[in-house]
């Protein structure tokens, strides 16, 4: 009997879980307090190349634990501004427009070849900045010409995010320090 009552507890012992310690109330039950505070994902930029190697320097400072994980993002970055005349159904139709804008005396435009994506379009220039563009395009207002319009154009680039797992709130607030070194530049979370 003794025998059957000893296997019986130690039968119940293993069906029983163990009884553990609540966590105090914000840290997740079973992980050490030391790794309860970690931030599981921070990812900051998209940088440059250029600010990249300027922002390897300055984490490789920090002392991490681990190696951030870099990431190549490929984004459409504005690089110029077009003010031109919307696409027309043909070649004979962009004659017309071209040969009004003449009459008003805009010397400067480019009939689009039909090769393009805005193939009948007239362009009436080209600019680096925004402002730039409106100016040219009140000008145009006050010639008379009417349509114009302006259209950002853009390029694909590759810019470099950069994923940290598992940083303390002590490491992130100095990688947050770091990041704020490149104004167009954020920390945020990520999974």
């Amino acid at each position: 009997n003794t025998d059957k009552l000893t296997q019986l507890s130690a039968a119940q012992a293993v069906a029983r879980p163990a009884v553990q310690e609540a966590a105090p109330a914000g840290e997740p039950a079973g992980l050490p307090p030391a790794q309860a505070n970690l931030i599981a994902c921070t990812e900051a930029g998209n940088f440059t190349a250029a600010e990249a190697r300027r922002f390897d320097n300055r984490v490789a400072a920090l002392g991490l634990a681990q190696r951030p994980a870099r990431q190549h993002v490929v984004a459409n970055e504005v690089t110029s501004y077009m003010v031109h005349i919307p696409p027309h159904a043909n070649r004979e139709a962009a004659d017309r427009k071209a040969a009004e804008l003449q009459a008003l005396g805009v010397a400067n435009y480019y009939v689009i070849p039909e090769n393009t994506p805005m193939k009948w379009a007239i362009s009436l220039g080209v600019f680096k900045s925004e402002n730039a563009a409106r100016t040219l395009l009140a000008a145009l207002v006050r010639q008379g010409v009417d349509g114009a319009r302006i259209s950002a154009r853009s390029t694909q680039v590759t810019r470099v995010a950069y994923r940290f797992r598992d940083l303390d709130p002590a490491a992130r607030a100095r990688l947050e320090r770091i990041t704020a070194a490149f104004p167009a530049q954020r920390v945020r979370s990520c999974k």
